[in-house]
């Protein structure tokens, strides 16, 4: 009886979640994502509706691996500063779902809403011959999906809008909330640097610059 339970294949559903070895089927990707591409495009009529679509279904994908990678990778510990969340998704959330980190991540000078994530190739795009007569169409919105979903998941509401620019360009916009709640973060770390540096100050006078009193006799 214990040989034919050895024996016996686990399920998916009675495997560890623990942090696997990270490996990505190239080939099994490459089909399902080739398939998904079809179906959608047999659904619309304009490229910007397919990217729309493309991008809803990174944004599904994206809320069922948003809880499973950061149980894996942080012990289910979530950023709540927006520059380490950009950076946990340019880099472990990326490497997690195709294998590689995004190439670079970079903030609009002029706007502080606006970030961006940068691809040279994306692994999405790697599959796909784009006819001549759709050549604007890029298929990285899927990816742009994702990245939204996971930061949106995170309470860092945002719109990612998925372009050709260096390669494929995801330009991140924030909301207001977001970007005032960094602020506010800011102000509250400079008021406690503040503070520190007044009980040193009182300290100091009172432990060392003030005069010690001469004995009574």
């Amino acid at each position: 009886m214990a040989s034919k339970q050895l024996g016996r294949r686990i399920s998916i559903l009675d495997r560890s979640i623990s942090k696997g070895k990270n490996e990505i089927n190239m080939s099994t990707f490459a089909l399902l994502f080739a398939e998904i591409v079809r179906y959608e495009q047999s659904r619309v009529n304009t490229i910007a509706e397919l990217q729309n679509k493309l991008a809803s279904v990174g944004a599904f994908v994206g809320s069922k691996l948003t809880d499973l990678i950061f149980f894996r990778e942080k012990g289910y510990k979530r950023e709540v500063k927006l520059l380490n969340m950009l950076l946990f998704v340019k880099t472990t959330f990326m490497k997690n779902v195709f294998g590689k980190e995004a190439d670079k991540l970079e903030r609009n000078s002029e706007n502080p809403r606006i970030y961006y994530i940068i691809e040279n190739d994306p692994l999405v795009n790697t599959f796909i011959s784009i006819p001549k007569d759709k050549g604007s169409l890029n298929v990285a919105a899927f990816t742009g999906g994702l990245i939204e979903s996971v930061l949106n998941l995170n309470n860092f509401p945002c719109r990612v809008t998925t372009v050709w620019h260096n390669g494929t360009t995801y330009v991140i916009e924030f909301d207001e909330v977001v970007i005032a709640r960094e602020k506010a973060g800011e102000n509250n770390w400079l008021v406690r640097e503040w503070l520190i540096r007044q009980l040193l100050k009182w300290y100091v006078n009172v432990h060392i610059a003030m005069p010690v009193p001469s004995t009574v006799k």
